[in-house]
């Protein structure tokens, strides 16, 4: 397959909703990272997204719709997910939510589970293309199952390029990180996947505290112990780089490339996947990332970066 890259304006949201509507995923950005979309509603057309990445089949995919109006007709709100939704949405945040029976969604895009994750997105070429196509989208991140998410179109084509139809270029997005992902339950909120709402924030807004997960059942996207992986070994923790590593810097540790000089956890954040695909693709053995202050932000980021050093 020829993979063409379009900048967004209208006519590149007319070919990427057409190719959608014939069952064919189209990446395109998010105000996180570059999505790969292709109808909820038809099974074929999330299957060629699962075989576009090689993604395990027991992994979900986040819907994206446009409204909470829209999200309610697919999933059951309660009121602590109202006030989640009110406060965050358009934005980084995904409601993990009970499914409601013949909501339309196809089964793959929940692998099976009686929950839904919703999403609905703030960056105008997703919010293009969900408007155009007229059906609520599953898109995970726009590259091979486990490897590093993209934040740019030239990431997309590095990692998908021949295995998808289009990608529509809108630069760089903004977060850097997936969105947050959270779990509703009686008396808790569950975050799934940490990302750029913090866990005070959620607990503000939702009014109930934010807990971890129990157990190692896969509910929601990124929560395998593999994922975000570079081909190169990722040391973590590190304040100079060893023979052969290129070095990932924060704060006060230099290195190769750094994630901010200044020690800004949002900069970092933004600049984090750009951060490994660059030591990814440069002729190092190994990548050597600098301490991120666990607080805050970089939660996230280190929940990331674990996973990308994890043995696999």
């Amino acid at each position: 397959m020829k993979t063409q890259t379009l900048y967004h304006d209208a006519n590149a949201v007319r070919e990427a909703a057409a190719l959608i509507a014939n069952g064919l995923p189209v990446a395109v950005a998010s105000e996180t990272v570059y999505g790969l979309a292709a109808d909820a509603t038809n099974g074929t057309a999330v299957a060629s997204i699962y075989a576009a990445k090689g993604r395990p089949s027991f992994n979900p995919l986040i819907v994206h719709i446009l409204s909470r109006d829209e999200a309610a007709s697919i999933a059951v709100f309660d009121s602590v997910a109202d006030r989640l939704a009110a406060a965050f949405w358009p934005g980084p945040l995904t409601l993990v939510l009970p499914l409601r029976a013949h909501a339309g969604i196809a089964s793959l895009v929940t692998a099976g589970l009686s929950t839904v994750a919703l999403r609905v997105p703030a960056h105008a070429a997703m919010r293009d293309l969900i408007t155009a196509c007229e059906v609520p989208l599953a898109a995970p991140s726009a590259n091979a199952s486990g490897t590093i998410s993209p934040t740019t179109a030239a990431h997309v084509a590095r990692s998908l390029d021949g295995r998808i139809p289009l990608i529509l270029n809108s630069g760089r997005t903004g977060h850097g990180l997936e969105s947050t992902i959270v779990k509703v339950e009686d008396r808790r909120l569950i975050v799934l996947r940490p990302g750029p709402i913090t866990a005070e924030a959620l607990e503000q807004a939702g009014g109930l505290p934010c807990t971890l997960p129990d157990d190692s059942h896969i509910v929601a996207p990124g929560q395998l112990a593999s994922h975000y992986a570079p081909r190169q070994p990722v040391r973590l923790n590190a304040t100079h780089a060893m023979p052969g590593e290129w070095l990932i810097g924060f704060a006060s540790v230099q290195g190769d490339a750094t994630l901010s000089r200044t020690g800004d956890l949002a900069e970092a954040a933004a600049n984090l996947f750009a951060a490994l695909h660059e030591a990814d693709g440069s002729a190092r053995t190994g990548i050597a990332v600098a301490p991120v202050p666990r607080s805050g932000l970089g939660i996230a980021i280190n929940d990331r970066l674990q996973r990308a050093a994890a043995p696999r």
